[in-house]
């Protein structure tokens, strides 16, 4: 079988990004034909037909006046992805096109593209983009789905987009044009939801299309899994921005003594943490920025267990997948997909959103039982062994695209 995957970032930038070379990888595996196509980016590896990329487009700096009414109009409906894409199907004729994150940058106008040329589509989707304008389930710092039933006036009216009302009217506009005016969305013969989470709440919110529920996997046998550690730390591995909840992190960690905490990834909210941790002389904590491969893992292993402080709907994340393949149990929010992972008492404890005396009262407990961080560790090895490997994860996938290609 010949599948063209696509995604925005075709370097490991996020969750999407990583999900989509992984598939990517699982499918060559097994023998299929797999073409890679997305954004340009000068970390993307060699790829074949990156002649055909649409151009490297940067919302966090987007220039001047002109530069800034092209990015809305692209956003909105992209020619120039349609006709490269267009170029691609041609030359490749996949099989299947298989979508992952491919809003904004991209746009769903490659779906009007798809569709001509009568090739099935599958989505997995990595955020509640179908039925939220602003894809986070989040406005003003707490959890939200005005949008639902189709209302993404919302978005506007509440300023759901970065706090600003233009961005948040151009974010409703996307909507209404995509679902009411086009039916882009439609054309996506089936959507997986990693999370049961995703699932239910899409469909609850007025979504009618096919969503199956299929999560994400993790390649077990590249994980070396350690079981407790001989100090006393935790790790926070994620996106350094405001919705991860790691200003309650620290105000926890400020709480408990003699723990070190090792903060991994980079985002916006980088000097602001610093300063939070210079100010409040929270020495224990430390920044490691951007870490990936056997830097990463060994930073995980060598830490007693990982924090995931979430103050919004995570779907499938892949933090805890890698924690628990580690052998790691896991401290997270009581939000989203995290509670069908870590699950209290058997692979982790989980808390209140942005409650940080909760948070403090679950680590301290944690630490004080390194038995406990050693049996949680142990079930939560098992639980990703047995239920998120590659195997569990391609069967089903297999599934999905033969019903898409039986529809077709």
């Amino acid at each position: 079988m010949r599948v063209l995957m696509i995604n925005k970032y075709l370097f490991p930038k996020g969750g999407d990004a990583i999900c989509t070379l992984e598939t990517g990888r699982l499918l060559q595996e097994k023998g299929h034909e797999v073409i890679f196509w997305g954004m340009d980016h000068p970390r993307n590896p060699e790829l074949p037909l990156k002649e055909y990329f649409v151009r490297n487009v940067d919302y966090h700096q987007p220039g001047g006046p002109i530069s800034q009414f092209r990015m809305a109009a692209n956003l909105l409906y992209s020619f120039e992805a349609k006709h490269k894409l267009e170029s691609v199907l041609q030359a490749e004729k996949p099989d299947v096109v298989h979508l992952h994150n491919y809003a904004h940058q991209i746009s769903p106008s490659i779906l009007h593209t798809i569709r001509r040329h009568g090739i099935p589509a599958v989505a997995t989707l990595h955020d509640a983009k179908l039925v939220c304008a602003s894809y986070l389930l989040r406005c003003g710092g707490d959890v939200c789905d005005a949008c639902g039933q189709g209302k993404y006036y919302q978005c506007a009216a509440k300023r759901c987009v970065k706090s600003s009302w233009s961005k948040s009217l151009l974010g409703a506009i996307e909507m209404y044009l995509h679902h009411d005016v086009l039916g882009l969305y439609e054309i996506v013969g089936t959507h997986i939801a990693p999370s049961l989470f995703l699932k239910r709440k899409v469909e609850d919110m007025g979504f009618g299309g096919d969503i199956v529920h299929l999560p994400n996997f993790i390649d077990t046998a590249a994980y070396r899994p350690q079981y407790g550690s001989p100090g006393r730390s935790i790790v926070y591995v994620g996106r350094l921005s405001e919705e991860k909840g790691l200003f309650t992190l620290l105000d926890a960690v400020g709480r408990v003594r003699d723990v070190t905490v090792k903060i991994i990834g980079e985002g916006p909210l980088m000097d602001a943490l610093k300063r939070r941790v210079a100010e409040g002389g929270l020495h224990q904590v430390k920044f490691l920025g951007y870490r990936s491969g056997e830097n990463l893992l060994d930073e995980i292993a060598s830490g007693s267990l990982v924090v995931l402080p979430s103050e919004c709907h995570e779907n499938n994340p892949r933090a805890v997948l890698e924690a628990f393949a580690l052998g790691k149990p896991v401290i997270g929010s009581r939000l989203g997909g995290i509670p069908e992972l870590v699950i209290d008492g058997l692979t982790g404890l989980t808390f209140t959103a942005k409650n940080a005396d909760e948070l403090s009262q679950k680590i301290d407990s944690l630490m004080k039982a390194p038995e406990a961080i050693m049996r949680m560790g142990r079930n939560a090895r098992k639980l990703v062994e047995e239920g998120f490997n590659s195997e569990v994860y391609y069967q089903g996938l297999m599934r999905v695209y033969a019903a898409a290609r039986e529809r077709q």
